[in-house]
C-alpha cells in the first residue's frame, strides 16, 4: 500500500492571522467610544474589521452644515447673516464633492444619470438648517477662540485620545472656556440621550489634560430641532 497523502492544516482564518496586536486600537474618538458603549460589535466592524460603509445624505449635509458655520466666522461680524450662510451652502457641498467624488452618487436616478431635482432638494434641507442656527445663536456677538479645533492627549495606558471640537469660545474677562458642538441630525432617541453628552465630556477632559482647565460650559446646539443645552 502507498503511504497515505499528508492532509494540509487549514489555514487560519483571516481574523485568526491577524496579530493581537494590530487589533488593539492606539487611539479613540469620542464617536468611536461612544460605538463600543451602545454596541461593541458595531465597534468591531468599524474599528477592527473596518467595513466600508455607504455615505448618506444625513451624515453628509452635517458636514456641509458644519462647514458653512465653520468659515461663516471667517467673515467680519456685521456680514454674518442667515442669507450669507445660505449661499455658503452650495459652495461647501461643492468643495467636499470634489474632496470626495463618491458622494456625487448619493444624488443619482435609479439608471445613473445625475438627479438635480433630488440634490437640489437636499440642498434647501441644508439650508434649513443652517436658517434654523440663527434663532440659536447671533454670530455676530461671537468670536470663537477656535473653530475645528484638533485635540488629543495620550493617557498613561498609551492609549490617545483625539476629536475635534466644533467651537471652543473663551469669555474675555475670565478666560472660561465654553466648548460648543453642533448636532445637525434628529434629536437622540430615549435610550441614546446620553451620547451627546459623552461626547462633550469627552471634548472637556482633554482639553483639561491638555490646558489645564475644566471648561466652564458645555453647550449642545441642534439645529434639527432648533434647540440648545
Amino acid at each position: 500500500m502507498g503511504t497515505p497523502a499528508e492532509i494540509p492544516a487549514p489555514r487560519p482564518s483571516a481574523a485568526a492571522r491577524v496579530s493581537p496586536a494590530a487589533a488593539v486600537p492606539v487611539s479613540l474618538s469620542p464617536s468611536r467610544a461612544a460605538d463600543f458603549m451602545r454596541c461593541p460589535l458595531l465597534y468591531r466592524l468599524r474599528v477592527i474589521d473596518r467595513l466600508p460603509e455607504k455615505p448618506s445624505e444625513a451624515a453628509t449635509r452635517g458636514t456641509v452644515v458644519h462647514a458653512v458655520l465653520e468659515r461663516l466666522f471667517d467673515a467680519p461680524a456685521a456680514e454674518r447673516t442667515a442669507q450669507r450662510a445660505r449661499s455658503m451652502v452650495a459652495g461647501e457641498w461643492e468643495r467636499l464633492r470634489t474632496a470626495r467624488p463618491e458622494l456625487a452618487s448619493l444624488f443619482t436616478a435609479a439608471e445613473g444619470a445625475a438627479d438635480p431635482a433630488a440634490l437640489a432638494a437636499w440642498l434647501e434641507s441644508a439650508e434649513r438648517l443652517v436658517d434654523r442656527w440663527f434663532s440659536l445663536e447671533d454670530p455676530t456677538r461671537l468670536e470663537p477662540a477656535e473653530r475645528e479645533l484638533y485635540v488629543e492627549t495620550v493617557l498613561e495606558s498609551g492609549l490617545t485620545l483625539r476629536g475635534y471640537v466644533d467651537r471652543l469660545d473663551i469669555a474675555p474677562a475670565t478666560g472660561d472656556l465654553r466648548v460648543v458642538d453642533y448636532k445637525t441630525g434628529k434629536a437622540p432617541r430615549p435610550e441614546y440621550k446620553d451620547e451627546p453628552l459623552f461626547q462633550m465630556t469627552f471634548y472637556a477632559l482633554v482639553l483639561w489634560r491638555l490646558r489645564g482647565v475644566v471648561p466652564r460650559r458645555l453647550q449642545l446646539v441642534v439645529p434639527g430641532r432648533a434647540g440648545t443645552c
